[in-house]
Formats: structure tokens, sequence, C-alpha cells
């Protein structure tokens, strides 16, 4: 393990954090916040301090790492820049806890949304826009995971190859700061443009950042308790729809606006997505007769693993939710879930295989619809493993989570939104969680659990094979 070459890539992440808190700081003094600005000043210093000795300690060392360094480095990133995050919290004049206040740096990172506040307008401004912030740099750091670290073809469990032709977009033997700033010019570029439509729908300014930086990271974080406090017209709920619909395409797609020129077929799985968006949308409005704008909201919202909600929808539809989340969107977007495209050939394998059993001589079609790209028996291996090693874990922290005195039904839903980083919205049926009531057990848990959803725990397992059997 070359722990010196993660170091300095570690050091690295540690830069965006201390931007992050410079903007704080200027924030918290133009408005007059002064009582808490000195955390943001701790989260500058430690961060720009600790980032520099992990650069320097590495920097001679910098030579590409391999599968099992970068696996190992994601979840260090998470576990690490947490502890950075959470100070703000830890020191704020709420008196919160190391665990509470980890719980929710977590939360953010990977987009999740949980919260232990109870009361979100009661916070000051500066914390609601760390949050926010916390959020947004989370969703930054997952697609330079996806980009940088997933693309590795030694272990493809995220059928780059089905969703995406890589090797024509970026060419990974450049240089990493190129790459890197390619991707920070898109996000940052979709930020401003879904900032500057919730600007344009008379969203206020405060609100349309801390939305817009929670709906391009596909997390949960909002500025106030409920959604329709800042949505209350039809116009500014299609904005918001299109926001949550440029999260859940495949990045690819919107990097190829920007830098390649792709025929439409290279992205079949987005034209999928789009066309269920749709269908589920019309059945929703045709049963209930509810604001069609209000439906697409919550069905986007579950699909991009947001969990932002309107509260519109009826309790009895909450399952029907639940299984949106677990469908998720694009497997190279930000979303989480098990993802539409393995879903795809678990159903397309178990309907060959029927196929075969009344004619068995027959030669199936094994290709995409509306794609040339054709899936393989190791695809099909890999999606069957996750779909196995998800329930796994379902099982796991279900069984925790009851023994925290939640009732079946609450823990098997919690359980299914954590492990596809979905905020506990009133939509999928649930009842008012209370994180911060939760055993401490619990919480370090969910924590776990947050980030193995991230990751995809079929990841910490191909590091721990490394780590305990090196043969």
């Amino acid at each position: 393990m070359k722990i010196k070459s993660c170091l300095y890539y570690l050091g690295l992440s540690y830069f965006p954090i201390s931007c992050l808190a410079l903007i704080n700081i200027f924030y918290s003094y133009y408005f007059d916040y002064l009582s808490n600005i000195k955390s943001y000043l701790i989260v500058l210093f430690l961060s720009i301090v600790i980032g520099f000795i992990f650069f320097q300690i590495g920097k001679k060392e910098k030579d590409f790492i391999g599968i099992y360094e970068q696996l190992f480095l994601i979840l260090l990133i998470y576990f690490s820049v947490s502890l950075l995050v959470l100070i703000p919290f830890y020191l704020s004049d709420y008196e919160i806890s190391f665990i509470n206040s980890y719980f929710e740096s977590i939360s953010g990172l990977t987009g999740t949304g949980f919260t232990i506040f109870d009361q979100i307008k009661n916070l000051d401004s500066p914390l609601i826009l760390w949050r926010s912030s916390s959020q947004w740099i989370g969703g930054f750091y997952f697609l330079i995971f996806l980009v940088l670290i997933f693309s590795n073809k030694q272990i493809n469990f995220k059928m780059i190859d089905l969703s995406f032709n890589l090797e024509k977009k970026i060419n990974f033997s450049s240089n990493l700061n190129n790459v890197t700033s390619r991707i920070f010019f898109i996000y940052l570029s979709l930020t401003v443009l879904i900032f500057s439509l919730f600007l344009i729908s008379d969203i206020r300014l405060f609100n349309s950042l801390n939305l817009t930086m929670s709906v391009i990271s596909s997390g949960g974080f909002l500025p106030t308790n409920f959604l329709h406090d800042i949505i209350r017209n039809d116009f500014q709920a299609i904005l918001l729809c299109v926001g949550f619909l440029i999260s859940i395409l495949n990045f690819y797609l919107i990097y190829n606006f920007f830098f390649g020129r792709d025929n439409l077929k290279e992205h079949s799985e987005d034209i999928y997505i789009i066309f269920l968006v749709l269908a589920f949308s019309i059945i929703f409005y045709l049963i209930n007769d509810l604001n069609f704008s209000y439906v697409l909201i919550n069905i986007l919202t579950s699909i991009s693993t947001s969990g932002i909600s309107t509260g519109v929808i009826p309790e009895n539809f909450g399952l029907y939710f639940i299984i949106l989340t677990l469908l998720g969107g694009s497997v190279l977007s930000t979303t989480s879930g098990l993802k539409f495209l393995r879903i795809y050939i678990l159903i397309k394998a178990f309907l060959m295989e029927i196929y075969k059993l009344v004619k068995p001589n027959v030669m199936l079609n094994t290709k995409i619809m509306f794609s040339e790209k054709k899936i393989n028996t190791d695809n099909i291996k890999m999606s069957f493993l996750i779909f196995i090693l998800f329930f796994l874990s379902l099982f796991i922290l279900s069984s925790i989570l009851l023994v925290d005195l939640l009732d079946f039904e609450n823990s098997f839903k919690l359980s299914i939104l954590t492990l596809t980083n979905t905020l506990d919205a009133n939509i999928y049926g649930m009842n008012k969680i209370q994180f911060v009531d939760l055993f401490t057990f619990s919480k370090i848990s969910l924590i776990i659990f947050m980030v193995i959803a991230k990751v995809e725990l079929l990841a910490v397992l191909i590091l721990f094979r490394k780590v305990f059997f090196k043969n």
C-alpha cells in the first residue's frame, strides 16, 4: 500500500475545504455573525496546515496509485474530511456533541441529508450555508471518484464500458490537475446555471444558493424545514425539476457538451431514465389528479436520491417512491441507489433465461436497447453481486436499528434511505425520526453505511480482500 502517495492526494482534498471556510469567514464578517467566526478560522487553519503537511510528505511519491490505494483513498477522504467539516457544528452555540457533529458532516458529504437539527430556521445563516457547502463539495469529490478512480478497468463494477466510451473522452494518462479542473469547471458552471434559474424564478437569494447546492449534489439539506417554504408556484417547481434532471443524468453526457461531440446513442441509459420519469409522472398524475409539476418533483427527487419533497403525495404511495430511490439515476451521476443500468441488466438477463427455456437453440440479442453496446456475462454477474450485497447491507442495518426501539417498518425504510443516501422525507411514509435521540451505536452504524452506500459495499470488500487476504 502506497501510503505516502495516498497522503499526497488526501492533502489535495483538504484545500477545497479551506476555500469553503474562507467563504464562510467573509460571509460571517459581512453580515455580522462574529460569535462563531472562530470555528471557520480553525477549519481554514487546519485544512491548510494539515493539507500542506500531507502534500509535502507524499509529493516525491505521487506516482499512479492502483485500485486498492484508490479505494482506500476514497474512504480516507470521506472519514477524514468530515473531521474538518464537523468543527463549525461542534463549536457552535447549539451545544452539539462530537458524534452528532460527525453525523451531520458525514450526512452532508455523502449527500444523504439526515440531520440532528429539529428546526433549521433557528440556525444562524453561516451554519446553514456551511451545511449546504458540505454536500456541494461532497458532490464534487464524488465526481472526481467516478471519473478518476471508478474508471479503473481492473474492477469495472461501475460498468463504465456500458454507460460510456470513456477512453474517447478523457485521457487518464494526462495530468490529474487538468482533468480535475475540467470537472470543476463543469460542476461550477452547472451550479451557476441552476442558481441563475432559481433567481429568475424569484426565489430569495440565500434560499436559491442553498437549494442549488443541494440539487446539483443530489443532497438533502435545505435552508428551511420544508420545501414549500421555498417553492411557491409552478414555474419555480419546473425549474427545480430541471435541476434534479441534470443531477440524475450521466456526467459524461454533460461533459461531452463542453469538451466533445458524440452520438446520442452513447447515452441510451439517459434516454431510458427520462422516459421512465415522464411515464411515472403521467401515471401518478392520472391516478391522483394532483398538480403535475409537484408530482414530477417528487418522482425526480426520489430518482435523484435527494429526497427533497413537496409533501403533497398521498402516504399510500410511499412504497413506490422508495422503489424509485432504489432505481437511482445514471451509474455515472452524483446519485446513489442500485442504478438503472444494473436493474436493466438483471431484468434482461432474467428474460433471456426464460426465453432460452422455451427455445434453447435460439441466438439471443444481448444489445442494450437504443445502443450498440452488448451485455456480457461479467456485467450480469457484477449486477447480481451488487444486488445481493445491497440487500445484505439492508438486513444488517435494519437489524441494528431495531435495537434502537424503532419499529420494523421505520427501521427497514430508514435502512433503504441510508443505503441510497436519500433524505428521510414524508413522501416515503415514514414517521419523523429524531436522529439526535438515537443510540450512539446506531449513529455510528448510520455513519458507516452512509459512506458505504456512496462508494458501494463491493468497493469496500475489494479493499478488505487486499488488506486481510494478500494472497
